[in-house]
């Protein structure tokens, strides 16, 4: 039994076969097949794991796709028959999990959702990896920055400036980088 929640956006046109499929699998389906639906509203009131677009193409749905990789960051799988590669590059950007272009087939569902969710699991270890990397860089160059005003300002050689800064931080019980901050706004504010 498959334990994910499925929001499944489809074209009007389309025959529910797909929703047929994934409640045959086990899947939890809410299932709209109008455009005219909000998406949004709809992930943000239930308890949606994974989202899935039958439609012929994700043009008109694309808003919705990016709010949806930056608000809620769910995986996206879209089966579709737009094959250009103008949808295609769209498509990548918006970070969809998997595109997959005329190949509804039952037998590959459920490899194509566990694989969408293994991608996307992926691909938010490693945002989440940049974002840590980003924060500690920056809290680099506040550190830099501060030895540099205590350098400046008292004569300390760079090893007693950072010595100075670790010790003012853990007398303070606060971290280095905030420490940091401290001494620059103190420093601009005695300008």
């Amino acid at each position: 039994m498959n334990a994910l929640n499925i929001l499944l956006i489809e074209d009007e046109t389309a025959d529910q076969l797909l929703e047929k499929i994934l409640v045959t699998q086990g899947y939890s389906v809410i299932n709209t097949a109008t455009s005219k639906t909000d998406i949004q509203s709809l992930v943000a009131n239930n308890s949606i794991d994974i989202v899935i677009f039958n439609i012929d193409s994700p043009k008109k749905y694309f808003q919705d796709i990016h709010y949806l990789n930056r608000n809620q960051a769910l995986p996206i799988v879209i089966f579709a028959s737009d094959d250009t590669t103008d949808t295609i590059n769209q498509i990548v950007k918006a970070g969809v999990s998997a595109y997959v272009v005329n190949g509804l087939e039952t037998s590959r569902i459920n490899s194509i959702i566990n694989i969408a969710v293994a991608r996307f699991k992926e691909q938010q270890r490693l945002t989440n990896e940049l974002e840590k990397t980003k924060s500690r860089l920056e809290e680099r160059k506040l550190i830099d920055r501060a030895k540099g005003i205590l350098i400046k300002t008292r004569g300390f050689t760079e090893d007693d400036a950072y010595h100075t800064l670790r010790k003012l931080a853990m007398d303070r019980n606060i971290a280095i980088g905030e420490m940091a901050k401290n001494i620059i706004a103190m420093a601009e504010l005695l300008k």
